[in-house]
Formats: structure tokens, C-alpha cells, sequence
């Protein structure tokens, strides 16, 4: 892949061979991070897990100490109180039935992420084909799928994050913006990381994290020394 003059000189600065601690990678991702807009510093963690065994997922949500910088826009299907108690906690979008055709039909995609309460994940199941490949499906172990609207709206909005293996069993979040200090992708960095220790499958034999990368949006990737996470 051909890569532009400011990526190939950002990527000077970094040691492809090298895997740094997370001070020292955090600093360098800043610094790589060259594009004119305000980029999102991501974390790509490869495991050792095997998705396609129901017991080696990984699934999970994590709240961010410093949010992502990014304004999340909410849907929450719901019915009765439980519509104004998400309108009152800021959702933007809330509804139900009268919302699957608009999604399945119109192709209204206008949101971030789903919220359901359990009485309404007949209605939200229709749209599996529409929201499951987007990975914006409800989900209990996420969060997304109760009862406390509030707290689940309150949590996306403060800087909640999902993860989840892709199909190649990696693991890409994001844990915030270039313009973010050290410090606070720092605190995001291992907040995520602890969660991510912590959901290693009881089943997993040999090694659980096999590679751990920070990249901004338009830039390279730099390494991190795993052993520190083991």
C-alpha cells in the first residue's frame, strides 16, 4: 500500500522492531498523529483466543475515565415511562415498533449505539441483519440490553466503549482523541486493558494477548511491550 509523505515521515520516528512501554508509545502516537483533523488514538490487541469457540469470546463494556471525545448519538427502544425516562436522560432517538421499517426499509442508520429494554428485543431481534454486522445489536453483557435506561444512557454518554473479537480475534477500540494529554489516554488506555485482562476465558490455554498496538486514524502503528499486561 502506498502511503503518503507525512505518514512515511511520522513513521521515521517509530522502531517497527521495538515494543515500548505505554508511557513511551502514548507519547510517540501523539506525535504521529499528523493529520488536520483531531484523530482517534485506538488500541488493536490480538489475542490467542479462538471466537469461533463460544467459550473463548469476548465480550464486554468498559466506561472510559476521560471519555472517547467523540459526541455518541443514542436509540433506545423502549415502550410506556421507560420512552420519557430515555428522552429525560438524553437520548436522541426513542421509540419502537413504528421504528423497523425505518432502519430495515429507509436504511436510517443515525445513531451510535443501541439501547433496548428486555420487553422490547422481540421487536429489536427483527433487525439482527441490519445491526448485528454493525455491531449496534443490543447486548446484556454490553449493557445495552435493561431495564435502567438512564444509567445505561448515562454511561454511553460519560464514555462507555464496547468491545468485542472481530473474526480474526482482534479487539479494536478506540481510547480517545490526539488532542487528549498523556495522561488521560494513559488512564483510558489501562482502564481498557484491565477490563480486557480481566475477561480472559477461563479456557484459554498458552498465551492470551498475543500483540498490542496504539495508531491514531491516518497514522502508524506503534507496539507495546505485552509482558507488562501479563
Amino acid at each position: 500500500m502506498k502511503r503518503g509523505k507525512k505518514y512515511t515521515e511520522a513513521a521515521k520516528g517509530i522502531d517497527k522492531a521495538a515494543q515500548y512501554d505505554t508511557a513511551e508509545a502514548i507519547s510517540l502516537v501523539k506525535k504521529v498523529a499528523v493529520a488536520k483533523f483531531d484523530e482517534t488514538i485506538e488500541a488493536h490487541i490480538r489475542t490467542g483466543c479462538d471466537g469461533r469457540h463460544a467459550e473463548q469470546q469476548i465480550r464486554g463494556a468498559v466506561v472510559l475515565p476521560h471519555g472517547t471525545g467523540k459526541s455518541v448519538k443514542v436509540l433506545v427502544f423502549a415502550k410506556g415511562d421507560k420512552l420519557d425516562e430515555a428522552l429525560a436522560a438524553g437520548a436522541e432517538h426513542v421509540g419502537g415498533e413504528e421504528l423497523i421499517p425505518k432502519i430495515q426499509n429507509d436504511g436510517w442508520l443515525d445513531f451510535d449505539v443501541v439501547v433496548a429494554t428486555p420487553d422490547m428485543m422481540g421487536v429489536v431481534g427483527r433487525l439482527g441483519r441490519v445491526l448485528g454486522p454493525k455491531g449496534l445489536m443490543p447486548n446484556p453483557k454490553a449493557g445495552t440490553v435493561t431495564m435502567d435506561v438512564t444509567k445505561a444512557i448515562n454511561d454511553i454518554k460519560a464514555g462507555k466503549i464496547e468491545y468485542r473479537l472481530d473474526r480474526t480475534n482482534i479487539i479494536h477500540v478506540p481510547i480517545g482523541k490526539a488532542s487528549f494529554s498523556e495522561e488521560q489516554l494513559a488512564d483510558n488506555f489501562q482502564t481498557l486493558m484491565d477490563a480486557i485482562i480481566k475477561a480472559r476465558p477461563s479456557v484459554l490455554k498458552g498465551q492470551y494477548l498475543k500483540s498490542v498496538t496504539l495508531a491514531p486514524t491516518m497514522g502508524p502503528g506503534v507496539k507495546l511491550n505485552t509482558a507488562k499486561f501479563v
